[in-house]
């Protein structure tokens, strides 16, 4: 293919457009995903935002409440089989864990309350401690569902006591199943519990990831990629037509 340009002439190579072509597509794709990433983020801030708007009583047969709606719940807790949640930070980004309370419902069922980050164990050595009273009680928080890794693994090491059992990003099912309980809340995986709440530790909770916006410009980096190197191809491709460049 060749184009005449005044003095100048655009005669690209076939490799040479087959394989910019090749990389324009790739980084358009990827900031497509960012955007794509940046609206999915932007609407759980949403979600967030607004699930204090009504709080909702559930219990064992309430079913399956909007992510971060706040929840109302009676029971206790069970005290003799905690979970620590592992490498799981806060805010100011010290290692430490989240303490993961099985809650029997009244009136029968569970649910897994996420009562607030604990730092590590002086030195790094032993578990946290992590006592909880068992008394009855109404608790309140926001529906939510286990931390999960970016990327999972297999041959993750099976639960096993004794507890609190340390875990690395477990499944609900993996919980259930050690706990062999009969009924589990179809409202949530799992409740973070609020603030106010008593037996709790550090609770900062916000929507997890980065915010909206580092993946907007993210997005931006990558289409001014495609247009840089857009620019580049044109440009390494004019040439003058007589078969001269002046230096």
């Amino acid at each position: 293919m060749t184009i005449k340009f005044g003095s100048r002439v655009f005669a690209p190579r076939l490799f040479t457009t087959l394989l910019t072509a090749a990389i324009l597509v790739l980084l358009l794709a990827l900031g497509r995903w960012q955007l794509h990433r940046a609206a999915e983020k932007q609407q759980l801030v949403d979600e967030f935002a607004a699930g204090t708007d009504a709080t909702r009583p559930i219990d064992a047969a309430t079913p399956r409440v909007p992510r971060y709606q706040h929840v109302r719940l009676s029971g206790h807790y069970d005290g003799a089989r905690q979970f620590l949640i592992d490498n799981m930070e806060n805010a100011d980004g010290f290692p430490g864990y989240y303490v993961v309370t099985p809650f029997a419902l009244r009136g029968g069922g569970w649910i897994l309350v996420n009562r607030g980050w604990v730092p590590l164990a002086a030195g790094g050595r032993g578990k946290p401690q992590i006592p909880v009273s068992t008394a009855a009680r109404t608790i309140r928080g926001r529906a939510d569902r286990l931390p999960r890794p970016g990327i999972r693994l297999s041959g993750a090491a099976a639960l096993a006591p004794p507890y609190p059992i340390v875990a690395e990003y477990p499944r609900l099912a993996d919980i259930e199943n050690l706990l062999r309980e009969p009924e589990w809340a179809k409202a949530a995986p799992l409740v973070l519990l609020d603030k106010d709440q008593a037996d709790g530790y550090l609770r900062q909770w916000s929507v997890p990831g980065f915010p909206p916006m580092r993946y907007t410009a993210y997005a931006v980096q990558w289409f001014a990629l495609a247009l840089t190197l857009a620019i580049i191809y044109v440009v390494t491709n004019l040439r003058r037509a007589d078969g001269r460049e002046k230096h």
